[in-house]
């Protein structure tokens, strides 16, 4: 059902951009879409409006699950796969020969109000190549929101990436009609953007990032005295990070990590592992992602995130990179075996937390428990403790109901995420104080 062909010649190669119908292109610029993965819970609270239609709410938006139990879905789309940058990673990059089009503002505003109507959705997550230049690409995504918010008066949740290099008068009008805004930064250096996107710059990247900071801030105070204030992306901002196609370590990437929740407030930080979708000899050769390092990454970040870890604690110069058995929280305790055991029953909330196994709702929970009564063993699995971590490390009413008696190495295999036999497990435990 094509209808015809344009062609757009950039700097150093042609795109065929193909007008086709509207499935066709949700077809296309879906599954472009596939490889950011900066989206979650909302974090936002948009009521509806009398006459409007859909809201948001804390319980979450993506293909996850709430706190009910629901499994939550958005419409994940680019606006375009046309793209004037050349990144070498990028599937949409300049030089790929792939089809190519568009999508107009109408027409995704159509397609999240239809999908809504027929309860396929909650939600709108909406990215895009870069096409002319980052103006003009971020005022069709603000073309396409003002649709959503004020003709069709949509109420629901509404995830809008910003294109780094965006004006900052262009930031204003996105932050008023999206709940979460993000700038990925991508790799983790300018070093890094240097050799797989040099058309990209590190200050383009976190200009906006401290604009969108700055005005949330700003917003926040603006509200405590005016409640009529209209809200700036009530659900924060969050930013994507690809690991595994530069060098970088783990200990690079989670000081930068840390760096952003401090200075720009970020609500959270998406770690991607590299997948190989092109060939460029800048680029690393492996076969598969590595995502037993993604999913270290993302412990390690909700340690610093919620727990009240600091990344000097996880990792170090001289051990920059997470170790792949186990994971961060168990390391640290095998790390620190003289902070151990811990006591239930006395411990202050900050020291249950450090217990591998005891998570922020079973901490609390402990603490709760305590008041009325003493915590026995069999409490702490009707709190939710994860008892084959957690009985390790503390006592419990003064009994200790390990056999292993705080040994780092055997609590290493022991404690293990991948069962590997004993013998090929690496664990350096040198230095550290034997109990």
């Amino acid at each position: 059902m094509l209808a015809y062909i344009i062609i757009f010649v950039y700097n150093f190669g042609v795109h065929y951009v193909i007008f086709m119908n509207i499935f066709e292109k949700l077809k296309i610029l879906a599954a472009s879409a596939k490889y950011d993965v900066s989206c979650a819970s909302s974090g936002s609270n948009r009521i509806n409006a009398p006459g409007g239609i859909g809201n948001a709410s804390y319980s979450g938006i993506c293909h996850s699950y709430a706190a009910d139990g629901r499994c939550i879905s958005l419409l994940k789309i680019l606006m375009t796969n046309i793209c004037i940058y050349d990144c070498a990673y990028c599937l949409n990059r300049r030089s790929n020969d792939t089809p190519r089009t568009i999508f107009t503002p109408q027409e995704i505003a159509d397609l999240t109000i239809n999908f809504y109507r027929r309860n396929y959705i909650e939600g709108l997550f909406l990215s895009s190549g870069v096409v002319r230049n980052p103006d003009y690409t971020m005022e069709l995504m603000i073309r396409t929101l003002a649709l959503l918010r004020c003709s069709y008066r949509f109420n629901g949740y509404i995830h809008s990436k910003i294109v780094p290099g965006t004006a900052p008068e262009l930031l204003q009008h996105v932050g008023r009609l999206a709940d979460r805004v993000s700038v990925n930064i991508e790799l983790p250096s300018q070093q890094s953007l240097r050799l797989l996107a040099p058309e990209k710059n590190k200050h383009a990247i976190i200009s906006p990032m401290q604009k969108i900071a700055k005005t949330i801030e700003e917003n926040c105070a603006d509200r405590q005295h005016y409640r009529s204030t209209p809200t700036f992306a009530p659900a924060g901002q969050s930013t994507q990070l690809i690991v595994s196609a530069t060098p970088e370590t783990d200990y690079t990437i989670m000081q930068l990590s840390e760096h952003l929740y401090q200075k720009m407030k970020l609500r959270r930080v998406y770690y991607s592992a590299y997948v190989p979708v092109n060939y460029d000899p800048k680029l690393p050769n492996i076969s598969k992602p590595e995502l037993w390092r993604e999913h270290r990454l993302y412990q390690a970040d909700w340690l610093i995130r919620l727990y009240g870890y600091r990344t000097v604690e996880i990792l170090s110069a001289q051990q920059p990179n997470l170790n792949r058995h186990v994971d961060p929280k168990v390391n640290w305790a095998l790390q620190h075996v003289d902070f151990f055991p811990i006591e239930i029953n006395t411990a202050d909330y900050e020291d249950l937390l450090r217990i591998p196994g005891v998570g922020l709702i079973s901490a609390k929970r402990i603490i709760t428990q305590r008041r009325i009564q003493r915590v026995g063993y069999a409490d702490l699995k009707k709190i939710g403790v994860a008892l084959k971590r957690a009985r390790h490390f503390i006592t419990i009413n003064g009994k200790m109901h390990s056999p292993l008696r705080l040994q780092p190495n055997k609590l290493a295999h022991a404690l293990s995420d991948y069962g590997d036999e004993p013998h090929q497990l690496e664990f350096d435990f040198t230095g550290v104080r034997q109990p």
